[in-house]
């Protein structure tokens, strides 16, 4: 009776990368809850430099196990089981991150379904407005909170168009970048991903200069009510995870240059594109749901 073969599955060491990464996003968590609190209530106090410290936390983890998994992967440690291993772990991934978003769009269509009407005396409630609000209007967005601060709601022309036609672009030129891949053609691969780093970080100063022209003229800020509240929620989370993407894809980038990936051992470039084009689809719903509709 022959010893059946088994196909090796490699198992790293201990690391101390997951142990950074729930540092990272505990210092992230705890200084931008404290950076908010600072913000509406008019104080300077510590949440910046917490939430900075933060996001230099995040990223030396990301350095450090990013060249952990390339050294593994350039050795030859792994194996098609582990390749499959990857796959599974990175739809579960995205499939939490569809979970993460789906609850902030909850809270966003709770607030604007359910609890509008009812303060505007839907249902059975003809005097809730009347006692708790009486100057109070059942529309969306809300362009005014109970203490007569007023804002403008963010249109969606201008600069959220002009996002969203970027985002867009980037996904159809990260596709490309993944096509030229498997056809090994090296020089398209590399502008079609140089060209989706570049529109991924102009998406990102786009962002913030539509940040800064809310605060300063349009006086849409966190203390806005429900509406300045579930818009920065959402452009914000979602303006981090771009941040996150737009930096996978330039160390995929930095990889090509060094000869990294062929047609057929590229995952770590293929989920970045999963990553990408997740992203990308989130924009879209966040645009219809928060600037449009």
């Amino acid at each position: 009776m022959s010893e059946k073969e088994y196909e090796k599955y490699y198992v790293p060491a201990e690391s101390p990368w997951p142990f950074m990464g729930a540092v990272a996003l505990f210092l992230m968590a705890v200084g931008a809850g404290n950076f908010v609190i600072e913000s509406t209530r008019g104080k300077e106090g510590y949440g910046a430099y917490i939430l900075g410290a933060g996001f230099i936390v995040l990223i030396v983890m990301l350095v450090g196990w990013f060249r952990n998994q390339i050294h593994e992967s350039m050795s030859g440690m792994y194996s098609a089981q582990l390749g499959r291993s990857y796959r599974q772990g990175m739809s579960w991934f995205i499939f939490s991150e569809v979970m993460f978003f789906g609850a902030f769009f909850g809270a966003l269509f709770y607030a604007r379904f359910i609890s509008v009407p009812w303060l505007g005396g839907a249902s059975n409630n003809d005097m809730t407005g009347e006692i708790l609000w009486p100057t109070f209007e059942a529309i969306w967005p809300l362009v005014q909170t109970p203490g007569g601060l007023t804002t403008e709601a963010m249109p969606w022309t201008g600069l959220p168009l002009i996002n969203t036609v970027l985002l867009l672009a980037s996904s159809v030129t990260c596709h490309f970048a993944h096509v030229a891949l498997e056809n090994n053609n090296r020089g398209k691969l590399k502008l079609m991903l140089g060209l989706t780093v570049l529109l991924g970080a102009i998406f990102m100063v786009m962002q913030i200069e539509e940040y800064i022209h809310a605060y300063n003229e349009m006086n849409l800020t966190l203390q806005s009510g429900i509406y300045g509240n579930t818009f920065f929620l959402l452009t914000g989370f979602h303006g981090f995870h771009v941040t996150l993407g737009a930096i996978i894809l330039f160390i995929m980038l930095l990889r090509v240059f060094k000869g990294h990936f062929t047609p057929d051992n590229h995952f770590a470039f293929m989920a970045a594109s999963w990553y990408w084009h997740f992203v990308d689809v989130v924009w879209v719903i966040l645009f219809a749901v928060v600037y449009i509709f």
